[in-house]
């Protein structure tokens, strides 16, 4: 990797050290490093956090003074994942979906806070990655866009939490397939070495 970067071995441990501390990279000790297998309980954290923060700011987007602004926006997103829904453009919905979410957050009153959001999520976009739009469908990721909209349209709080939350949890329901479609992303290739902690000076030199 230093020779293909054309930079020193230092830097290269240090990045591969911070990815692993990521849970991104499997150090195994005279071995080598490895791209890190999905991990079940990797996901189950990540969206556990992602929605404890999400199911927050919908809630507080219901009580923001600047809701109708926030409800422009959005609606506006909606306009746009219908277009790249109805032309199959999976990666332009998706950058839709990320501003559909950080719009909430920023009209909650905490506009820094999609980079927490963002790293709470980490793993959970390894699964949406692989899912999107093969096992997953747009139609469907829209249809619970509508529900949040129609929920912070009512001032309804409840009704945004409950739409918040099986728009966040829909990860669960093709989880089954992913795994029986790419089962080797499951497996950690050479498993049957011990893997270690991040730290720099576990990497080879």
């Amino acid at each position: 990797m230093s020779e293909a970067l054309g930079v020193s071995r230092t830097p290269v441990r240090e990045a591969l050290a911070r990815l692993a501390g990521l849970g991104l990279i499997d150090i195994y000790p005279q071995r080598g490093s490895m791209v890190a297998p999905l991990r079940i309980a990797d996901l189950e954290k990540s969206q556990f956090l992602r929605e404890s923060l999400e199911i927050g700011l919908v809630k507080r987007a219901v009580e923001s003074p600047r809701r109708a602004e926030l409800l422009a926006m959005l609606k506006g997103e909606l306009a746009v994942q219908e277009t790249f829904a109805s032309i199959s453009d999976d990666r332009r919905f998706f950058k839709s979906d990320e501003l559909f979410h950080q719009h909430i957050a920023s009209h909650a009153g905490f506009p820094g806070i999609w980079a927490d959001i963002s790293a709470a999520k980490l793993h959970m976009d390894r699964f949406r990655f692989l899912s999107f739009p093969r096992l997953d469908s747009m139609s469907v990721v829209l249809g619970q866009h509508r529900r949040i909209v129609d929920a912070l349209e009512q001032a309804d709080a409840l009704a945004a939490e409950e739409a918040m939350r099986t728009h966040l949890r829909r990860i669960f329901e093709v989880l089954a397939i992913v795994r029986e479609r790419y089962p080797h992303y499951f497996k950690a290739p050479g498993s049957a070495g011990k893997r270690t902690e991040a730290a720099a000076g576990d990497l080879p030199e």
